[in-house]
């Protein structure tokens, strides 16, 4: 087992009625950001995605194209393996939830919550939402109806589509037992969910009072059957929550598997929808106080894509009757990945609602990529190839002999660029590393290195000036590489620091002066080049 600590990532696991889409792609870039952080960092990192293939959902959407849910599900599975590796996300595991080890591991689960009392057999009727897989009390439905002006509809209160009405034998789990000790822990654990705000949601959910939840169905047969041998399925969210356990070992008995639950579990981060928030705060922390098991220690819940509209301003939803849905492809095409990444992961705010644009995605791109990180990589290099032979020059031996405003945004950046990434204030991370490369960028005018290199005199200054350069390139490179680890790579390689990009020791690595000097050059093609109309 590593000595290294663990940190433990996890994105939703996706629903397989659809292929994936900006949204889901957005949770995804999210939790490898951090990741590819987190293992610079020193960390042994384990990041979780996968799908979740059960359910009612599921099962019509299979129905709706001819095949089984199983075939169904094995059809989707390439579309996110290979959205994944395109968008260069590094996840250490890709979970089903039709695997073997998912189901072994769901039925032990049910084996201990019966043990430890805290399910129980009834009769449910009440209202479901099969889009979102969730249940409904009659007086949830009625207060959502009455507030909507839809009274009478019985429309679901989260998404406001019809509901079904279900009156069926069900297992249920004692969910009203933890309402207290739910409340207990948002109070001693704050930060639990994340960002602050979202906190006062699932308080205000919980203090509302909580009522047992229905956890089996025997009126469908796609889900994991229960231990019992009663007929029943289980409920999908009692099923897929428990995915993230399932990865790391959870209910396997061997050393090797108890060895592994124990340095990985609890997860750190649990990345989420706004939507599926209340799965994850409340129904699953219960669940792990039920069986005892310690919880996560934070759930991050980022907010929805929307489409600003161009000549209105005004952000709307995204649909395709609306004409404005926009899929990974259409971004990808126009910015590349790593121009994808980057703009997703910066312009719009983790926990909020984000208004997306082609626009903006041009603005963005064009102004922090092709004319200030894009342009600081080309001149610099090619400065340094041009009056230096093809190299770097070598470390100055002199560091005090002339002004170095580069050295002095650098001193203490990677702490507070550090402090920034580990709460998923990306934009502001990265704000700090763009502030190095734009003091580069004016350092490039005020320097003047093109006349430097005209007087002899005055070559140890010129020297000074692009080894600065390059060194706010290195650094830069590193800071910006859990966004853009294609093209942090490829400027490291142009200036011959290839095997820093693999570190694990971020600070370490960005301490000014670790260029050697002396090293090849290769100014190359731009990183991006610009983009036009």
């Amino acid at each position: 087992m590593s000595t290294k600590p663990s940190y433990y990532i996890t994105t939703p696991i996706y629903y397989v009625n659809a292929a994936p889409h900006l949204g889901t792609a957005y949770s995804t870039i999210m939790a490898d950001v951090q990741a590819r952080f987190r293992r610079a960092m020193g960390y042994d990192v384990m990041f979780l995605t996968g799908m979740d293939e059960h359910g009612q959902k599921v099962a019509e959407a299979a129905a709706s194209h001819g095949l089984t849910p199983q075939e169904w599900c094995d059809s989707q599975a390439p579309l996110f393996h290979a959205l994944w590796e395109e968008l260069e996300i590094s996840n250490d595991d890709f979970i089903r939830t039709t695997e073997k080890r998912q189901e072994h591991a769901v039925q032990y689960l049910w084996e201990r919550m019966k043990e430890a009392g805290y399910i129980y057999k009834g009769n449910y009727d009440g209202w479901y939402c099969v889009p979102d897989e969730t249940y409904f009390t009659e007086t949830q439905v009625e207060k959502a109806d009455e507030e909507r002006g839809t009274k009478g509809q019985h429309l679901c209160p989260d998404c406001g589509r019809p509901l079904e009405r279900i009156q069926e034998e069900s297992w249920f789990f004692k969910l009203s037992e933890f309402q207290d000790r739910l409340l207990k822990l948002y109070d001693e654990h704050p930060d639990f969910v994340q960002p602050d705000f979202r906190m006062n949601e699932v308080r205000t959910f919980v203090e509302g009072g909580l009522q047992d939840l229905s956890v089996s169905r025997n009126n469908i047969d796609w889900g994991i059957p229960l231990p019992f041998g009663d007929g029943h399925v289980t409920y999908v969210w009692f099923d897929a929550l428990l995915n993230y356990m399932t990865a790391v070992g959870y209910g396997v008995d061997t050393d090797e598997a108890r060895a592994e639950l124990a340095y990985r579990w609890p997860a750190q981060t649990h990345i989420v929808g706004k939507d599926i928030i209340r799965f994850h705060c409340v129904i699953w922390p219960a669940m792990l106080m039920a069986i005892g098991e310690a919880l996560p220690e934070h759930v991050f819940a980022h907010g929805f894509l929307t489409v600003r509209n161009e000549q209105t301003g005004k952000a709307e939803k995204m649909s395709k009757s609306r004409g404005n849905a926009i899929a990974p492809r259409e971004v990808i095409d126009l910015m590349g990945v790593e121009g994808y990444r980057y703009y997703f992961m910066t312009d719009v705010v983790p926990g909020s609602d984000g208004a997306i644009s082609f626009g903006r995605m041009k603005q963005v791109y064009n102004a922090d990529l092709a004319n200030s990180w894009g342009n600081l990589v080309s001149r610099s290099l090619n400065m340094s190839a041009k009056y230096f032979d093809g190299c770097a020059p070598a470390k100055p031996a002199a560091a005090d002999a002339f002004a170095n405003p580069l050295a002095q945004v650098a001193d203490g950046l990677v702490e507070r660029y550090a402090a920034k990434m580990e709460t998923f204030a990306y934009g502001e991370a990265v704000n700090e590393a763009m502030e190095l490369i734009h003091v580069a960028n004016h350092y490039i005018e005020d320097s003047e290195p093109w006349a430097l290199a005209k007087d002899p005199a005055r070559a140890d200054e010129l020297a000074f000036v692009i080894y600065n350069l390059l060194e706010a390139i290195r650094i830069s490179a590193h800071l910006l590489a859990p966004f853009m680890p294609t093209t942090s790579a490829e400027a490291l390689r142009r200036i011959s620091c290839a095997d820093e990009a693999a570190t694990d020791d971020l600070v370490a690595a960005c301490a000014w002066g670790g260029l050697a000097g002396g090293q090849p050059v290769e100014k190359g093609d731009a990183l991006f080049p610009r983009l036009v109309d």
